[in-house]
């Protein structure tokens, strides 16, 4: 029972400091308000010596890390606006611009 109290406790915590960020209420990748689920991605990877972390969708996490590694993220892609002028993030971006902020679909791994 411990792992659960501890999960939950992260939970709270994770959702008092989206309330007391008004820019944390949008997704960091792409800028659509957040749904029920929010995952904290780290531009620059955890195992690459990142700390920070910034609210972002669950699809949206997910086709970060399929498209890229945490090393291509490191050196080339820690600036959202990098990230976003990439070919294969804008045509996502592109396409989840309209959908609901809970919006999922299977991601494909491109890698």
């Amino acid at each position: 029972m411990v792992g659960r109290v501890k999960r939950k406790a992260g939970l709270v915590a994770a959702a008092e400091r989206i309330e007391q960020q008004p820019a944390a209420r949008s997704c960091a990748l792409c800028d659509r308000p957040l749904g029920v689920k929010v995952e904290w991605h780290h531009p620059v990877p955890k195992c690459e010596g990142g700390r920070e972390t910034v609210p972002v969708h669950p699809i949206c996490h997910r086709t970060i890390h399929a498209t890229f590694s945490n090393g291509e993220l490191a050196r080339e892609f820690a600036d959202f606006a990098v990230l976003r002028a990439h070919p294969e993030m804008a045509r996502f971006l592109r396409w989840i611009a309209g959908k609901p902020a809970d919006f999922h679909a299977p991601t494909k791994g491109a890698r």
